[in-house]
């Protein structure tokens, strides 16, 4: 059975889409499922922001088929993993958790790079074409090391 890893963000258009790309290219797919989730449904049905769609593009990626949605309490019970991009949405993850197990999935994500810092991905939406090259660095820094972990743990 594959691992299954989601990323949350806030609208699910910006950071987690491309998080979930960038993760997506490091694993082997038949093991390892990869979604991404906001924590709010402004933006539900709707594709990637087209900066993200661009920036992911530029790096050969492309995330231009993903579609928005609101994370669930049911992806507690689906995903093995799931990783936020600040601790805004680690707040908003954990209060939805229905128990502590469901809890203990909540990451921040670029906790993988610095341990114990939590060390925000900031959200590019407000600013230009240079914040989401930022944000695909940081993403990608991250994802290296998640990905990682999770071939070495699921070898």
């Amino acid at each position: 059975m594959p691992v299954k890893i989601l990323m949350v963000c806030l609208g699910n258009i910006c950071r987690s889409p491309l998080a979930e790309g960038i993760l997506q290219s490091k694993l082997p797919a038949g093991d390892f499922i990869v979604d991404s989730a906001g924590t709010g449904n402004w933006h539900a049905g709707e594709g990637p922001d087209r900066r993200s769609v661009a920036t992911a593009k530029n790096r050969g990626l492309d995330i231009s088929c993903q579609k928005a949605r609101q994370i669930k309490v049911s992806d507690f019970d689906t995903f093995d993993h799931i990783y936020v991009m600040d601790t805004s949405n680690l707040s908003d993850v954990q209060k939805l958790a229905p128990n502590a197990s469901a809890k203990a999935k909540v990451k921040l994500m670029m906790n993988e790079v610095h341990p114990g810092k939590n060390v925000n991905v900031p959200d590019p939406y407000y600013g230009g074409p240079e914040g989401f090259d930022n944000v695909y660095d940081m993403l990608d820094e991250a994802c290296e090391i998640v990905a990682r972990k999770l071939l070495k743990e699921h070898s």
